[in-house]
């Protein structure tokens, strides 16, 4: 009683607190024309739409997240305009606009010529794949980076930098050029960061809601999701967001909890959001409406997957899948994995046989070989590996087997070459051999963690102290060494390690470092 008296005094105040800021629409685009002396200016929309408005004397005027005047502002820049739920203007805010050439400065800029250099790739470019989402390119949480350092002792990471101010949370990093991405806290609100990849610092800022707090820690989880030239960014409250990913000017929002009928989860909201093709995909739990298909371009409905017994959102992400001649998306919810048709948003086929009733977190994984999806959970509970088949009607999943070895909370796991590697709790590294159950090794040297994967090594991340990189080997543990972050807050390291860029990223509430991990 006194666990759900508490969580519905949190709701009555965020709805307090809602209810006081809304904001009906929001109309975004690139400036047309503009009239200091009238406060006039006109705006054309990504979609082709132009709009005119005169913005009141009274309203708060930003450019670049600052004060501003209407002098300040030119056209090709990028502005929002905000508006009530009665159409009145509530803010008018514009950012410089982006500049056509890699470090050309943009129209109104007064960039110094340092502030120039830093918006220049240096070095190699970036792998093609990238990082532009929460476990990596395809979400199998494994890099595409090679020339990396395979032996710490001999050849250690070097920090480069430690980016500071990003508040609380717990959300990992995506990358796309110059600009990393992540999402913190400032005040009483969760925030969408930008950071300059070569030197730490914070590029542009966008509020995204009421800050979820918990006795776990505040702040956002999930990760951003890059696509193309627009960021997407979930919020542990249930608020989705569509910004510019070079300025942060937004595109469209709306909360996934309040529009699908559903209720926020003990810990909150800790899905990424995946972009496949046109749409966007996220599972708020709702009445009717498990995992739900959106319009990346505006958020409009395209789909809702009324999944039977409609389980709430667990706190893992979903992945696509190609099996039995149809293309699903597969997530863990609270009441075990399910696949979900992607055209139709169809239930195809669920499984609960490693699903626990306090929180199921760890994104299920696909063993292309067997067509197979693995799923696990912490708990005392274990993994289960699904076998996937085409049928008359949809698709047949029938159990492979089930292992109680594999009790994987939160930190992730990862398949190569038919053998996968997680933590388990209460913190034991663990080699399963997935054509059959067995566990090939264990270890417990470095702890219960989050791992990632690249060129032939495990980079794995205790939640208490050490980071260690370990060979992928399916005989035996070998560790090629280990390292312990600097400024260590006092909160688990639980964001997943990422290494992309011939970097690594450590993110741990108010800090993000970068580590060069390239062989040297």
């Amino acid at each position: 009683m006194r666990s759900v008296s508490r969580l519905s005094l949190l709701v009555s105040l965020l709805a307090i607190s809602v209810s006081s800021r809304v904001e009906a629409a929001i109309f975004s685009g690139e400036i047309q024309s503009v009239s200091a002396a009238q406060k006039q200016v006109v705006i054309k929309s990504s979609q082709g739409k132009e709009k005119s408005f005169l913005i009141p004397a009274d309203v708060p005027v930003t450019f670049n997240g600052k004060p501003a005047e209407f002098e300040q502002f030119e056209i090709g820049q990028r502005a929002t305009v905000f508006t009530s739920s009665k159409g009145e203007i509530t803010r008018f805010s514009v950012r410089e606009a982006v500049a056509k050439k890699t470090g050309e400065p943009a129209s109104g800029s007064k960039k110094t010529m340092k502030e120039r250099k830093s918006t220049v790739t240096s070095g190699a470019e970036p792998a093609a794949q990238g990082w532009t989402q929460f476990r990596g390119p395809d979400r199998r949480n494994i890099s595409y980076e090679t020339g990396l350092s395979k032996d710490w002792n001999q050849n250690p990471p070097k920090l480069l930098w430690t980016a500071r101010g990003l508040g609380e949370g717990y959300s990992s990093v995506s990358l796309s050029g110059n600009l990393l991405y992540t999402m913190g806290t400032k005040g009483n609100e969760e925030t969408v960061i930008a950071i300059d990849v070569n030197t730490g610092e914070i590029a542009w800022t966008h509020s995204n809601g009421p800050m979820f707090q918990n006795n776990q820690g505040n702040g956002p989880r999930s990760t951003p999701t890059i696509d193309g030239d627009q960021i997407y960014a979930l919020g542990a409250n249930g608020n989705l967001v569509s910004l510019s990913a070079k300025d942060g000017n937004v595109e469209w929002s709306k909360n996934i909890l309040q529009e699908f009928n559903a209720r926020n989860i003990v810990w909150g909201i800790s899905e990424s959001p995946l972009i496949d093709g046109d749409q966007l995909i996220c599972t708020p739990g709702g009445q009717g409406a498990t995992m739900v298909a959106l319009k990346k371009q505006d958020g409009s409905l395209i789909w809702k997957s009324n999944v039977p017994g409609n389980p709430q959102a667990g706190y893992a992400s979903a992945i696509t899948i190609n099996t039995g001649g149809i293309r699903q998306y597969v997530n863990f919810t609270h009441a075990g994995v399910m696949g979900i048709e992607a055209a139709s948003g169809r239930p195809l086929w669920g499984n609960d046989k490693a699903a626990n009733k306090t929180a199921n977190c760890s994104a299920p994984v696909f063993f292309a070989e067997k067509n197979s999806i693995f799923y696990a959970s912490g708990y005392g509970t274990g993994g289960a590996l699904v076998q996937l088949s085409a049928a008359q009607n949809g698709v047949n999943a029938q159990l492979a087997f089930f292992t109680p070895e594999m009790k994987n909370h939160h930190g992730g796991m990862v398949e190569v070459d038919g053998f996968l590697y997680g933590a388990s709790d209460p913190g034991v590294l663990i080699c399963i051999n997935l054509s059959n159950g067995q566990t090939v090794w264990q270890d417990r040297s470095v702890g219960k963690g989050a791992l990632t994967c690249a060129d032939g090594h495990l980079y794995l991340r205790s939640e208490k102290g050490p980071v260690a990189l370990v060979e992928v080997n399916p005989k035996a543990y070998v560790e090629k060494g280990r390292f312990n972050q600097p400024d260590r807050s006092g909160n688990m390291a639980w964001p997943h390690p990422v290494v992309v860029d011939g970097k690594l990223f450590l993110r741990d509430q108010d800090l993000l470092l970068c580590y060069d991990v390239r062989s040297r």
